[in-house]
């Protein structure tokens, strides 16, 4: 790099930052965007509760098929339907169980009749949501630091791709279609100019989120290398005890639930989300809700809480929750705008916009470095390093998407009693990949991109179809149930495939002017309009 301004400095960094770990940060983008409606995906993965409807006596409901199906459990846990999922989800822990986020027995109810409802085994939205962070089949500490590193990279990428383009907000408004490198080159600026705020808070706080693992050695100074007694000191709330009186316990009937949760909701205009119900059936049982959304973003998106004896239905006094310093009110709102778990649906589809630019961003950016460097390349003849950039770029851009879409199919295919059935689903998303890479290498360049783009299109818009073929299911059926979480899945489906069926339509080869067809190139696709 002797000898290079600036700027060349700069555009250097650019280009290898994005190119080195390009196909890495399209698939943490594309899989971050779909995480912001995980909770809807995975509703739409369970065919059998797309015919529940939130009811507005769900939680009297709940709190009655409990007493009947888990009367001597020491906790339960139960997630109200909302506008993400209209079903009942509750949790319960036996006498002497280990609590735990991911422990004790759980069942889906139905959100009118509180009933069971059957579910088949799926990781659904939780799937793409880990992968965002954690990549599949690796140790997680170590994926967590390949994504934390390539986050750097892509504010590395960032900062120099601005610095590099000095007119970049001037190139925002310059369209140059069928100009080859010139219209990707566009496209990139655009992309890039047009949700740049977006993109600069989305990979800064998710280097926040991962700081204190990527970033350990002021904590470890300062607390001797105790992380622990950091992360204790900095949660807590600290304030009024809330430990049950010294008492022996003995059968009580638990207080109407309906009377508390509108005293909740007379405070909470979002309304209340979960219900937590300790020591059931007895004299010292507690019954905590839960807020709907956050309350404050400084205090990362924690929801508000209300506490009342189980038996009288008396308010107890709740801890009061410490105002947090400086620095963690700054680091809260960052993670909660990451994480996102406060937000209306509005907010949710502005920030999956954000999202779908910056993966088109990432892929135009990779196409662009292949476009730039293909006359070289014909003029030097094959070229290995070039063409398996070529063969990455479809594999990563257009079979990812195909990966996801096959995840899909798994989940409608699969046999319901199937053992260890999750995991196949997750199979066949890396078998379809893998496939997208052997055909990517495989077939020419311009086919490889026409091929998977087209088998991404048919396999979008046939899910919805199959879902109405197996009768009484399907769009149509959720629109009449008024299940729009699963309608909107479906029209998801749809609008996308018509975006892949679009890049097909493109990738045609471009018509001379006297009407008859032209030449297209060989190999590449710098002669298609982006």
């Amino acid at each position: 790099m002797n000898g290079l301004g600036f700027r060349q400095a700069n555009s250097w960094l650019h280009t290898w930052s994005g190119l080195l770990l390009g196909w890495l940060l399209y698939a943490v983008f594309v899989t971050g965007a779909l995480s912001f409606f995980r909770d809807e995906i995975s509703f739409w993965m369970q065919p059998a509760q797309h015919a529940s409807v939130a009811h507005a006596e769900a939680p009297q409901r709940a709190i009655d098929t409990m007493q009947a199906m888990a009367p001597d459990a020491s906790l339960w846990s139960i997630t109200l339907p909302g506008p993400r999922n209209p079903t009942t989800q509750v949790r319960w822990f036996e006498q002497g169980e280990r609590r735990s986020k991911f422990g004790g027995q759980s069942v889906v109810l139905d959100g009118t009749t509180a009933q069971p409802l059957q579910e088949r085994a799926s990781r659904g939205g939780d799937f793409l949501y880990r992968f965002h962070f954690e990549l599949y089949g690796m140790p997680r500490i170590l994926a967590r630091w390949i994504v934390g590193i390539a986050t750097m990279m892509m504010l590395v990428a960032i900062i120099s791709g601005v610095i590099t383009h000095k007119k970049i907000f001037v190139d925002f408004f310059t369209f140059r279609p069928r100009k080859g490198q010139r219209s990707w080159m566009d496209v990139h600026n655009a992309l890039a100019v047009l949700a740049l705020p977006f993109h600069l808070m989305i990979t800064y706080s998710g280097l926040l989120l991962l700081m204190f693992m990527l970033m350990p050695w002021g904590v470890d100074s300062a607390y001797g290398g105790d992380r622990q007694a950091f992360f204790s000191e900095r949660g807590n709330r600290a304030a009024a005890s809330t430990q049950a009186p010294a008492a022996d316990k003995v059968p009580a009937a638990l207080t109407a639930i309906a009377p508390l949760v509108r005293q909740a909701q007379a405070r909470w205009p979002s309304g209340v989300e979960q219900i937590t119900v300790t020591d059931p059936g007895t004299s010292l049982a507690t019954i905590e809700l839960r807020e709907r959304g956050a309350s404050s973003l400084l205090d990362r998106g924690r929801s508000g809480r209300m506490l009342f004896d189980g038996a009288s239905g008396a308010l107890l006094e709740s801890p009061e929750q410490v105002r947090p310093d400086a620095f963690s009110a700054i680091y809260n709102v960052f993670s909660s705008l990451h994480l996102l778990r406060f937000a209306d649906s509005w907010l949710r589809w502005l920030f999956f916009i954000g999202g779908v630019l910056g993966s088109a961003m990432v892929a135009s950016g990779m196409v662009l470095w292949v476009v730039k460097r293909l006359p070289q390349r014909r003029k030097q003849g094959s070229h290995l390093g070039h063409r398996l950039v070529e063969s990455l770029n479809v594999a990563g851009i257009a079979g990812l998407p195909l990966a996801i879409a096959a995840y899909f199919w798994a989940n409608r295919l699969l046999p319901v009693p199937l053992q260890a059935r999750a995991d196949w689903e997750i199979d066949a998303f890396f078998i379809a990949w893998l496939a997208c890479l052997a055909h990517a290498c495989f077939r020419p360049h311009r086919k490889a991109w026409k091929e998977q783009l087209g088998a991404l299109a048919l396999l979008l818009a046939l899910l919805p179809l199959h879902d109405l073929l197996r009768g009484g299911g399907g769009l149509l059926a959720a629109v009449s149930h008024g299940s729009w979480v699963a309608a909107g899945m479906d029209l998801a489906l749809l609008a996308f495939a018509a975006l892949s069926a679009a890049g097909v339509y493109f990738l045609r080869p471009v018509q001379a002017k006297s009407g008859k067809r032209a030449s297209a190139p060989a190999e590449g696709i710098e002669g298609v309009s982006p």
